[in-house]
This record gives C-alpha cells, sequence and structure tokens, in this order.
C-alpha cells in the first residue's frame, strides 16, 4: 500500500475491493462511475479509453471486474491525474494515464483506436445555471469543454463497430443525441430512477459506429428499495447491491 497523499481521503468501492484516495474537498466520485463501468460490455481482450478520468474510479472498477482488459484514461487536472495513477498502483492495477486536454491528446493515444470509450462528462450546461465556488469541483462538473467536443472526440477514438458510453443527466439527454454524428448508430437508453415511480435524473447512453439497429429505450434500472428516504442507511436494492458491492455487471 502506498502512502495516503496529502489532502485526500481513501474510499472503498466495490464493497472493499478498491481503495481510493479522493481529494478531501471538491469533486468526489459517488456511483456514476461504478454504473458507468458495469455497463459496459466489455470482452477480456479488449481495448478501453476513459475520457476525463478523474481518480480512475470508473477505469479501475472496470478493470476489477475483468482482468484481461487494456484500459488507457485521459485527465486534464494534473492532481487528480496523479492520484489515478496512484490508485492504480494502490489496488494492483495497470492503468496508464494521460494528463492532457482531451481535443489535445498525445500522438501515442490518437495512433490507438479502441473497442470502447467511456465518458462520464460534466453534467451542467453553464449557460442556463449557476457555477460551483471551487475550481477542481466546477472544472469536474460545470461544461466548460462544449459536450459535443466529448462526442466528437470518443466517436473518433471508438474503431469500427465499437462503442461509446455516457454517462448523463436525463433532462440533457436531447443535446446528447443531437450531438452524436450520422456514423453513431444503434443507440441504447438506460434510464436511472432514483425510485419506483419517481422521474429519472441519470442516464446512460451506449451508441455503436456504424451500427444501424434502431433506438432502443432500455428498461430503468431502480436504485432504492424504499418508496421515499427515510434514514441515513443503505437501501440500495438488490441489482444495485451486486454492482456497487460485488463489481457485477448491470445487465
Amino acid at each position: 500500500m502506498t502512502d495516503r497523499p496529502k489532502d485526500t481521503t481513501i474510499d472503498l468501492f466495490l464493497g472493499g475491493k478498491l481503495r481510493i484516495f479522493q481529494p478531501s474537498e471538491g469533486y468526489r466520485a459517488g456511483i456514476d462511475p461504478v454504473l458507468l463501468a458495469a455497463s459496459l460490455p466489455v470482452k477480456p481482450g479488449e481495448r478501453v479509453l476513459e475520457l476525463g478520468c478523474g481518480v480512475g474510479v470508473a477505469s479501475l472498477c472496470l478493470m476489477r471486474r475483468i482482468r484481461e482488459v487494456e484500459v488507457k484514461g485521459v485527465e486534464i487536472n494534473s492532481n487528480l491525474a496523479d492520484l489515478a495513477r496512484r490508485n492504480a498502483q494502490e489496488n494492483g492495477l495497470a492503468y496508464e494515464v494521460f494528463e492532457a486536454d482531451i481535443a489535445q491528446m498525445p500522438r501515442s493515444l490518437l495512433d490507438l483506436s479502441f473497442d470502447h470509450v467511456m465518458v462520464n462528462p460534466p453534467y451542467f450546461d453553464r449557460t442556463r445555471g449557476s457555477r460551483s465556488n471551487h475550481q477542481d469541483k466546477e472544472r469536474a462538473r460545470g461544461e466548460t469543454t462544449p459536450l459535443t467536443t466529448w462526442v466528437d472526440i470518443a466517436s473518433r477514438r471508438v474503431k469500427a463497430k465499437g462503442y461509446v458510453h455516457f454517462i448523463f443527466r436525463t433532462e440533457r439527454l436531447p443535446d446528447l443525441l443531437s450531438a452524436l454524428p450520422a456514423h453513431m448508430g444503434s443507440v441504447e437508453v438506460t434510464p436511472f430512477v432514483s425510485r419506483q415511480g419517481r422521474g429519472s435524473e441519470l442516464m446512460i447512453l451506449k451508441a455503436r459506429k456504424s451500427g444501424k439497429a434502431p433506438f432502443r429505450l432500455l428498461p430503468q434500472v431502480v436504485l432504492h428499495e424504499s418508496p421515499k428516504h427515510t434514514a441515513d442507511q443503505d437501501d440500495y436494492t438488490q441489482q444495485l447491491t451486486g454492482i456497487l458491492r460485488e463489481g457485477r455487471a448491470l445487465w
């Protein structure tokens, strides 16, 4: 185990299967990257790229579920990129992290294509909302790089018949769909709802390069068992418990 970096916490993911260093202040990974990793139907031997990997939670969750997979991450924030590398070392996983703007990636990455590209982009369009006072949190949650750029880069880096995967706010599904290039098809959307009977605030979109299948809206995934929040306790559904605590796939 490595020494805990200054101004960080150690958080356990996948029921303790991953030990993750995160900044004690600012943006901190929750369940979103775990859900994103669980949604990828990756096969052993495939290559995966994560754009905006943060401290590496999604990538490392995927690598813990499927050992024989090559995963690379890109992160613009030098502190988060360093923590992602430390997290890989802490968990004994061979994860390569590039510190770069996704629009100016190094040649060594541009020479590669990937079976899957996964993205957890900033959710909030700052032309419609207020900014966070914390710089790192704002960079992680506020859209400074346009959504169209995230989609364009992901679509360029995925190989023919490969898949791009986005976890995003459901209210912005129209923006995400309109940003997809014409060659990205076979779109599937999985909505998440906090409790039965609630509207969806979060979803995962998957699209295939050169895919021809019609659009599919998949069954919703319910996060919590109780019909309403009653106490600060873990009441995840059996499906979510399998994903969050045991590292199972979404489907």
